[in-house]
C-alpha cells in the first residue's frame, strides 16, 4: 500500500488523481452508502453498489476513497454527525452525558447497521472528535483523572451500543421490551418455584415494576447508574 493510502482519509485531499471534473464528493459517497445500509444492511454496501447508486463506474470512487473501509469511515462519521451537541451544562454533572447517550441510542435505532460497523472499529472522524470534546467539556469540573473520564466515556459507548443492540434485535423479532419481559414471567415463576434458585428468587421478589418499564426508562436508569459508578475516582 502506498504512502497516500496508508495515511488517514481525514488527512488527504477530498479527491486524488487526475481525470474529469468531479461529479460528486465524499458527502455524496457517504450518503449513498448510508442509504444502502439503511435499506439493505451493511453487507449491501460495496464499492460497486455505491457507484451504481451514484450513476458512476466503480473505478471513479477510488478518486475519493482507497478502500471500502474508508467508505465505511465516511458513512459512520456522516451518521454520527446527526447528533447535536449543545453547550455542556458544566460542573461534571452526568445530565449532559445522559442526553448524549439518548441521542446515540436514537441514532442506532435509526441506523442499526452502525452497531455492526462500529463493533470492530472505532474510527474518530471529525464528528466523533467533536462529540468526544463535548463530553470531556461536560466533565471538566469533575475532580477525577483524565484517564478515569476517558475510560468512563469508552464504557458508556459500549453500554449504549449493547442496550441499543438488544432493542434492535427485539424490534426485528416483532416484540417490545415489555412484551419480551412478559413472555419470560411464566417461565421464571415456574423455575423459581422449584426452590433451586433462592438468591434469584429473593432478588426478584416483588420486582414486578420492571416488567412494565419502557425501553426509554430502562435505558435512562441503567446509563445514569453506570455513569455514577464509572465517574468515581478509585482509591
Amino acid at each position: 500500500m502506498g504512502e497516500a493510502q496508508a495515511q488517514s482519509i481525514w488527512l488527504r485531499p477530498e479527491r486524488s488523481g487526475r481525470g474529469p471534473a468531479p461529479g460528486f464528493d465524499r458527502d455524496r459517497l457517504a450518503a449513498a452508502g448510508v442509504a444502502l445500509a439503511d435499506r439493505d444492511g451493511l453487507a449491501a454496501v460495496t464499492m460497486r453498489a455505491v457507484a451504481q447508486a451514484l450513476g458512476a463506474g466503480p473505478a471513479s470512487l477510488y478518486r475519493y476513497v482507497a478502500t471500502r473501509e474508508e467508505l465505511l469511515e465516511l458513512m459512520i462519521d456522516q451518521a454520527v454527525g446527526e447528533i447535536r451537541c449543545p453547550a455542556p451544562g458544566g460542573g461534571g454533572r452526568p445530565d449532559d452525558l445522559l442526553a448524549l447517550a439518548r441521542q446515540k441510542r436514537e441514532l442506532y435505532l435509526r441506523h442499526p447497521w452502525l452497531l455492526d460497523a462500529t463493533a470492530t472499529r472505532s474510527p474518530l472522524g471529525p464528528h466523533a472528535l467533536a462529540q468526544l470534546e463535548y463530553a470531556l467539556a461536560a466533565l471538566a469540573g469533575l475532580p477525577v483523572s483524565a484517564r478515569t473520564k476517558l475510560e468512563a466515556l469508552a464504557m458508556l459507548d459500549a453500554v449504549v451500543a449493547a442496550l441499543s443492540r438488544t432493542e434492535v434485535t427485539q424490534r426485528r423479532a416483532g416484540r417490545t421490551l415489555p412484551q419480551w419481559q412478559q413472555a419470560q414471567q411464566e417461565y421464571l415463576a415456574r423455575a423459581l418455584g422449584s426452590g433451586r434458585h433462592p438468591h434469584l428468587a429473593a432478588a426478584l421478589d416483588g420486582g414486578t415494576g420492571a416488567a412494565r418499564e419502557s425501553a426509554e426508562l430502562l435505558f435512562d436508569r441503567l446509563v445514569t447508574r453506570v455513569l455514577a459508578g464509572l465517574l468515581r475516582e478509585q482509591p
